[in-house]
């Protein structure tokens, strides 16, 4: 977990509003099937947004469910006394199965060696083991092949009939639902269907079934099913251009990624600016210093391109994004002029201040916006806004509720 390297949150800072969260949840259930309940996903430390206050804020807005990928994510949630349905799917030979059944945690088992691992953990801890078969419906990554699911379902059922496992879910995932219309995305819900069907006539009675990402909770009612599992939209971000911006998908960007200018300074033409000196002035120029770098998660890709808002104007880094810092060319005039030492500079944001987003940062970087929120690093500390519901109608407050804080709790991490 991150936040743990105490800084300055004038010095830099990204800001989580969890009144957005809670209404990006709202907005997503609103969507869903009939009968479909909603997974807000909080692995990778929430999207690097903080896992502990965004599992609560999802949960006060209606997730029934949540997901991790890694089996030390879920026991911190458990830890934190979260009681809500968990999770998680990404297990190795060795982890802590035994822990994970006596916190009450859903079990992914996509092969029969986890099969055999959650088995002998139940039996160690005289407890039934919940558990969620995943079948590989085609992304070719986690999951079972259909060639095996009989075998592996034959086991669990076996498994179930010894009272070491119970089998709640069934499961698969999307390759392409952000792409919508892919063949794909027919091809793998169609084969879902057939290795349900397969399962639950050989006697699984799964509590829930459940295959649509994000993408498909947005563009593909007929995949819902009993769940959904929202990751980022849930953070206000679109899962990509063909679905949607995020304006248009009724979400707004949970965080904002701001620093303050550390240094203001004259240079003549033709300076050189940053390692290599890829960049150099055209002419004599007014630069401003920020501190932020690659090991926050700027990433250095976006040299020369990544969008900046400083002093009312869209600025884009001048050379290479170095470790701790980069630097904009503030030009001259008037504008130049009023930016001094302190002023913001923010890098990302939901957009409707003039300020990029994430998505105009993947545009630069050459990647995605996911990548863009879950790498930003440690030193920079989460400060919470919006942390509590108004106590009338329940409705978010863009301008009350709790602060936040900055530490190892006020940061969530």
């Amino acid at each position: 977990m991150t936040g743990t390297v105490p800084t300055s949150p004038l010095r830099a800072r990204a800001e989580i509003d969890l009144g957005a969260l809670r209404g990006n949840v709202r907005a997503l259930r609103s969507r869903l099937a009939p009968g479909a309940g909603l997974m807000a996903v909080v692995k990778s430390d929430a999207y690097g947004h903080g896992a502990l206050p965004c599992a609560r804020a999802a949960l006060d807005a209606g997730a029934s469910w949540l997901g991790t990928a890694t089996p030390h994510e879920a026991l911190a949630l458990r830890a934190a006394g979260i009681e809500a349905p968990v999770l998680c799917w990404l297990w190795t030979p060795g982890d802590p199965w035994r822990e994970a059944i006596e916190a009450g945690i859903d079990m992914s088992v996509s092969g029969m060696w986890a099969l055999r691992e959650v088995t002998a953990a139940a039996r160690e801890a005289g407890r039934v083991a919940r558990i969620q078969l995943k079948a590989d419906t085609g992304l070719g990554r986690n999951g079972c092949q259909p060639a095996d699911w009989p075998e592996l379902v034959a086991a669990a059922r076996a498994a179930e009939a010894a009272g070491t496992v119970r089998v709640t879910g069934l499961w698969s995932h999307f390759a392409c639902a952000d792409e919508p219309g892919h063949p794909s995305v027919a091809a793998q819900l169609h084969l879902f269907h057939e290795l349900v069907a397969y399962a639950e006539k050989a006697g699984v009675e799964p509590e829930v079934r459940h295959i649509a990402n994000s993408p498909a909770a947005l563009t593909a009612p007929e995949s819902h099913f009993d769940l959904v599992r929202t990751g980022i939209a849930v953070y206000g971000i679109s899962p990509g251009p063909e679905v949607g911006t995020s304006a248009e998908l009724g979400l707004r960007p949970v965080m904002t990624l701001a620093a303050s200018v550390a240094l203001v300074k004259r240079v003549p033409e033709g300076h050189g600016v940053s390692y290599g000196h890829q960049y150099r002035t055209p002419a004599e120029t007014t630069l401003g210093l920020i501190p932020l770098g690659y090991a926050d998660g700027v990433p250095r890709h976006a040299s020369g391109r990544g969008p900046v808002l400083v002093g009312e104007k869209v600025r884009r880094v001048a050379g290479r994004v170095a470790m701790d810092q980069f630097v904009v060319d503030l030009g001259t005039g008037p504008d130049a002029d009023a930016v001094q030492e302190g002023a913001p500079a923010v890098l990302f944001g939901p957009g409707d201040r003039g300020e990029p987003t994430a998505a105009d940062w993947a545009e630069a970087a050459g990647t995605i916006a996911y990548e863009i929120v879950t790498r930003i690093g440690p030193r920079v500390p989460r400060v919470y806004v919006n942390g509590q519901e108004n106590s009338g109608d329940g409705g978010d407050s863009g301008d009350g509720g709790d602060r936040g804080g900055v530490g190892p709790q006020g940061a969530g991490r």
